[in-house]
């Protein structure tokens, strides 16, 4: 097939990620690729390129590595015109189709061998407090026990008929998490999904022995970031991860988070239904509304009735920014999350007044 053999050649064009593949056109007698080698975007997009124009060399690349790879005929040769390389040709034994459904496809296959990048993606990280202090098998059941407050998450949600695509990578003492889906229905899910996996959490807690059920430090933010395909062994795989503005923000706050508080970052995105830029405070509540608006929602054999936010949480009329000031002397600005949850005849509280760092009214 025309696929696999497409496939063999970007498998050898990559050369075990020393090379990647920025993008793509049709071709009479196959496909034309540009293909550069892994340094070559940083030197390209370097303050000090000769082109003396670094800024609007790394515009131009993230532009190039949004969205879709495909291009025209004369778009793939203007692209190589500006970067200064040539196209490569991959010739086909047999011709692939341009409708629509084969261009998703081969895209798809494309972006396995290339970097992307995202403008205004939601990202969340959850880290578990104290974790080395634990025993081995104390942070394995801890990771379990976070693994399947995700996983109870994700199921309560698409049975309500909200499918979180969640895609996760670890830090080690917990996880960095992302909606594979872009948008802005995939990102204020993907904050429903946090404040269901905190309460799932809680829940735990309040039951299981200590030890078992992670503390958690969390933070919820909406940014950019660059994404590239995992490498396992020589070849890459449909899985992958992501680094930028957006997980260097929560990095930066998560170590000023304290245990079972939780911080959202200070972002303006658009919620569903409005080209309208918004902060934390509006997102908070459309996910809460999302949640109440969920019939017959339960965490365990209680009903989920009502979620409360803390007078000092933000949006609300005590609430006030904090301000921190990371290792590197960059200030970082984010917002404290408090709410209650009713689980039947039990009420849990969420999140911590304060932490004692630099807070200012706003």
């Amino acid at each position: 097939m025309a696929l696999d053999q497409l496939e063999t050649t970007l498998k050898k064009q990559w050369r075990l990620g020393q090379s990647i593949v920025l993008c793509w056109a049709f071709d009479p007698n196959g496909l034309l690729t540009i293909v550069v080698p892994h340094y070559f975007l940083g030197n390209f997009t370097a303050p000090d390129h000769p082109s003396g124009d670094g800024q609007g060399n790394e515009d131009y690349v993230r532009q190039l590595i949004s969205g879709s790879r495909f291009k025209s005929h004369d778009e793939i040769f203007a692209i190589a015109n500006r970067l200064g390389v040539a196209p490569s040709f991959i010739k086909l034994d047999s011709v692939l189709s341009t409708e629509q459904e084969s261009v998703a496809r081969i895209d798809e296959m494309i972006k396995r061998y290339s970097l992307g990048h995202e403008d205004s993606r939601a990202v969340l990280l959850f880290d578990i407090a104290d974790f080395s202090l634990f025993r081995p098998f104390e942070q394995a059941s801890q990771l379990n026990s976070l693994s399947y407050s995700m996983n109870s998450a994700y199921s309560k949600l698409k049975q309500e008929g909200v499918e979180v695509s969640f895609a996760r990578t670890t830090t080690g003492d917990g996880y960095y998490v992302w909606n594979r889906d872009l948008g802005k229905f995939p990102n204020v899910d993907l904050l429903t999904f946090f404040l269901l996996v905190l309460i799932d959490n809680a829940v735990a807690r309040d039951k299981a022995r200590s030890g078992i059920v992670p503390t958690l430090r969390s933070a919820f933010h909406i940014g950019s970031h660059y994404e590239l395909s995992q490498a396992e062994g020589i070849n890459p795989t449909i899985f992958s991860y992501i680094v930028g503005d957006v997980t260097i923000k929560l990095a930066r706050l998560i170590d000023y988070v304290p245990p079972n508080g939780i911080y959202i970052g200070d972002f303006g995105a658009t919620l569903p239904h409005s080209d309208e830029l918004v902060g934390p405070a509006d997102f908070l509540r459309y996910a809460r509304d999302e949640l109440l608006d969920m019939s017959g929602l339960r965490m365990g054999e209680s009903l989920l009735t009502d979620i409360r936010f803390e007078s000092w949480s933000v949006g609300q009329a005590d609430a006030r920014v904090v301000e921190v000031t990371d290792k590197h002397g960059l200030s970082q600005t984010a917002h404290n999350l408090g709410f209650t949850v009713v689980l039947g005849s039990q009420e849990l509280g969420l999140g911590l007044r304060n932490s004692g760092l630099g807070l200012r009214n706003r």
